[in-house]
């Protein structure tokens, strides 16, 4: 099995961090912020560059470029709009996983300090029919929302990442005793990532080195025998031009 982490295009929360410190960021972010224009140029390049023509090896039904067979994202606005171009290129119906959401959940102002601070229950299952109707929407997705939590801490985020990194390594087995193949794509977010990465190659806890993803950067790895997983490239940006590049 080949996996495709692709982190979701600027949002406005990432754009604003740029000239604020911490203190002034928590307090004017958004719980569930939408993409920028720069974000949706950014979508509209990364859609183009996955939607190329199939390898040679692609597996049955895989489109695009990477020969792409499973599309993933997080049920946040963020992810839901980078994956929707995506989707379209390459005639995928996307599924929502819950658990790739990133850290901390959906909240707004300071959970450290607890400053203007309160908690958002997310999209609800009827917002996610009405704007994404090709959606493949999950079982946690709800009337009221999906977010039933408070402040997720970074513990919270780890224990997430193993669980998906659990469940991948699960199906890529069942895939090898099966002699068969996919390309999973999943669209996900910045501490997310970082953290998943680390889960899957046994690097939970450490916070002394971060993986790095600027917006829309592809990171691939294949699931090989014997449990060894091969990193292939990480935070590649290759589809955007410089002036393109955001963090």
């Amino acid at each position: 099995m080949r996996l495709l982490i692709i982190r979701h295009a600027e949002s406005s929360n990432n754009k604003i961090a740029l000239n604020l410190d911490n203190a002034a960021y928590m307090q004017q972010r958004s719980a569930d912020p939408v993409i920028t224009e720069l974000g949706v140029r950014q979508t509209e390049k990364l859609a183009a560059h996955l939607a190329g023509k199939p390898p040679v090896d692609a597996p049955p039904g895989g489109k695009g470029h990477y020969g792409i067979t499973h599309l993933y994202c997080s049920p946040m606005l963020r992810t839901l709009q980078t994956a929707k171009p995506i989707a379209a290129a390459l005639g995928l119906r996307p599924s929502i996983w819950i658990d790739i959401h990133e850290h901390g959940g959906m909240f707004m102002g300071n959970p450290h300090t607890g400053e203007n601070f309160h908690v958002h229950a997310g999209l609800t299952r009827a917002d996610i029919a009405r704007d994404y109707p090709d959606y493949e929407l999950c079982d946690g997705i709800g009337e009221e929302g999906w977010w039933k939590s408070g402040y997720e801490d970074i513990a919270g985020c780890y224990a997430r990442a193993i669980r998906v990194a659990r469940e991948l390594r699960r199906r890529a087995h069942a895939e090898a005793e099966g002699d068969t193949k996919s390309v999973v794509a999943i669209v996900s977010h910045g501490t997310f990532i970082d953290s998943l990465i680390k889960a899957l190659f046994s690097q939970i806890p450490e916070n002394e080195f971060f993986y790095f993803h600027n917006n829309t950067a592809i990171t691939c790895l294949d699931f090989g025998q014997h449990d060894t997983l091969y990193l292939r490239y990480l935070n590649r940006t290759a589809h955007l031009p410089p002036e393109m590049i955001s963090e």
